[in-house]
């Protein structure tokens, strides 16, 4: 008998979890499973790659073939790449037993989407913006489904819970059955207070305790012991340059690497420049359709692209095991983004580094990482001025500066500021953690 058995998981879910080569269940998965499947509303906190969505996929599933009728669970996540990773791992499960699994996130065919809702299927997953334009716009043909779901999941909750998803939120649970009528879980890899403080909000009379499993504190192993944290001290006008360097040294020219910044307009200026510079490149951004979206991150995951360029739709719950280097070209503004981007790489036990860039304007930045992870970053040595100037600096300026040319050929940027100024709003700031509630949904 397998441990996940011993859990109390279905047999048909275990042969499942076999064939994918999972067969001992993680922490994560020994605390919350049994819990989950006694009734217990979830909060659980745990690193990135500990296999949280196994932990509330496997008693959801357990329990759905058991009564398989109408929506079952609703699982929401603030990016779509992330809601179209756990959709596949729920099809990839389900496969024997013929589960529906509906994927509701922004870029998609609205009116495909309302049919796929009206068609009841067993699993939702979806990004609270659009299923929120679904609430608000759709009839109750389309809606009337998540008025009986048993699941509600919110991954990466510590995300959700901000006041950029508030309103959505707000809207989706509307429809939505009460706290004392569904199973609430939460998950996330780090759990904050907006997260612990739905303790008495979740708890209802008849209903089992509110079950915490909060595994791993920050300050112990939110970074894990196989994972090198580094520092480059730069100035901030030659940042391409070292970046290119820094990809091409002869330790990392083969590989694969995820380099994060903060705009949306810089991720499109270093593809372009990279590309020019004959790195097979990919980016992911909010600025990008859907389907490109999609094929940048296939690319990336099948080997065409070895480096991937994004802003922090990448950071969040993304499993791409074979990432061995992230460089964080800009400094994000909080420390736990830090974290969840680090977490990219040293993945299960996989060794891994991180090479930040900071300038004179990211110090204080730093510093308070290194509080956060009560961790110091320690200075990459393996490039030098003199390899910048010889190697790097003239040839990054100048792809740099055919990048700009071509963007402003193409009116990069043009349909975003439209939809700005539509809206009435006025020119982000440069340093907003998302730069528009389009960048999660």
């Amino acid at each position: 008998m397998s441990r996940f058995e011993d859990l109390g998981v279905s047999k048909w879910l275990c042969e499942a979890l076999g064939s994918m080569r999972i067969q001992t269940p993680t922490n994560i998965q020994t605390a919350c499973i049994p819990k989950i499947l006694k009734g217990h509303d979830c909060i659980g906190g745990a690193k990135t790659g500990s296999g949280k969505t196994i932990a509330f996929g496997a008693p959801m599933l357990t329990k759905w073939s058991e009564d398989p009728s109408g929506i079952f669970g609703v699982i929401l996540t603030p990016t779509r790449e992330l809601a179209l990773q756990i959709a596949e791992q729920f099809a990839a499960l389900g496969a024997t037993v013929n589960l529906k699994v509906a994927v509701i996130v922004g870029g998609e065919d609205i009116v495909a989407q309302a049919l796929k809702l009206q068609s009841r299927p067993h699993f939702i997953v979806a990004t609270p913006g659009r299923l929120a334009h679904h609430i608000l716009s759709s009839g109750e043909d389309t809606i009337g489904g998540l008025r009986r779901v048993k699941y509600l999941v919110l991954d990466e909750a510590d995300r959700l819970l901000t006041e950029t998803f508030s309103s959505d939120l707000q809207r989706c649970f509307s429809v939505l059955p009460s706290p004392a009528e569904r199973q609430t879980l939460l998950f996330t890899a780090t759990v904050t207070d907006a997260v612990r403080s739905l303790k008495d909000r979740t708890s209802s009379k008849g209903k089992p305790e509110l079950f915490i499993a909060e595994l791993d504190k920050v300050d112990e192993v939110a970074i894990p012991s196989t994972l090198a944290i580094w520092y480059i001290f730069i100035p901030s006008y030659v940042k391409e340059a070292y970046l290119h360097n820094v990809l091409t040294l002869e330790e990392n020219k083969d590989s694969t690497a995820i380099v994060f910044v903060n705009r949306t307009h810089t991720a499109e200026v270093l593809r372009r420049t990279l590309r020019k510079l004959d790195i097979r490149v990919a980016s992911l951004h909010s600025e990008m359709p859907q389907a490109e979206r999609t094929n940048s991150l296939h690319r990336f995951r099948a080997g065409a692209a070895r480096v991937l360029i994004a802003t922090d739709v990448a950071s969040r719950g993304l499993d791409i095991p074979t990432v061995e280097l992230v460089i964080n070209y800009d400094i994000p503004a909080d420390a736990d983004d830090y974290i969840h981007r680090v977490g990219r790489t040293a993945r299960a036990g996989r060794k891994g580094e991180s090479v930040s860039f900071v300038t004179e304007k990211d110090v204080h930045r730093i510093l308070a990482i290194e509080e956060r992870i009560n961790k110091k970053m320690v200075e990459y040595e393996k490039v030098t001025d003199n390899q910048i100037i010889k190697d790097s600096l003239q040839k990054t300026s100048n792809a740099k500066r055919e990048a700009l040319l071509d963007m402003e050929r193409e009116n990069f940027g043009e349909h975003k500021e439209a939809q700005r100024k539509k809206k009435g709003l006025g020119k982000p700031k440069k340093d907003r953690k998302f730069k528009s509630k389009t960048e999660l949904d």
